[in-house]
This record gives C-alpha cells, structure tokens and sequence, in this order.
C-alpha cells in the first residue's frame, strides 16, 4: 500500500493491511487508551468467508469482514498517534484502506446477496 499498487487478491490485501496495522501499533505511544483502541484492531476473517461451504455461510463470512473493516477505520481514528508526523500519516492511510475495504465488501454483498 505504501507504493499505491494494492494487492489485487483479497487474501493478500487484507494481509497486508494486517502487517502494516501490526508495524503501525509498534510506533505509538504506550498510553491507556491507545491500549484499549488497539486491541479493537481485528483482521478480516477474508480468508473464512473464501472458504465458505455455501452462499449463505460466503455472506456472512463477508458481512463480519465489513463490519471488522469499519471498526478497524473507526480505532485507527482514534488512536493517539502521538507527535510524529509519520505516526498521523500512517494512521491516515490505514483508516483509508479500512474504508476501502469495507467498500469492498459492501460491492461483494450487494453482487453475491
């Protein structure tokens, strides 16, 4: 993501978001409530809804993945990134992704639903 070309592939996508989050919380600052924020940073359950034994099982697999993808743009908001320009940064392009994701799968509801 840091080079604008995204995985294509879900799997690696949300991935990718997963390390850069996991790298992203290892620079903030150690207080209470980023604490507490990060431990609402959930990766997609992508990799189940793909696995999935039917369409309704595929959806909501989905509908979990969305709803992680808006809590994770939701934490990241609420971070305390600290002073380091390069912490409000990252943090402003990981709540971008999360968007992007949820729009994601938002599409993939509406077409598979």
């Amino acid at each position: 993501m840091e080079d604008g070309a995204k995985p294509r592939d879900l799997k690696d996508r949300t991935f990718e978001f997963a390390q850069l989050v996991r790298a992203f919380v290892k620079q903030l600052p150690r207080t209470l409530s980023n604490t507490e924020d990060i431990k609402q940073l959930v990766g997609a359950n992508w990799i189940e809804a793909d696995e999935a034994l039917s369409t309704k099982d595929f959806l909501m697999h989905v509908k979990i993945c969305r709803k992680e993808a808006k809590e994770s743009r939701l934490f990241l908001r609420l971070i305390d990134a600290g002073l380091a320009k390069s912490n409000l940064v990252a943090r402003e392009t990981l709540a971008a992704e999360a968007r992007e994701l949820t729009l994601i799968f938002s599409s993939i509801i509406s077409k598979s639903g």
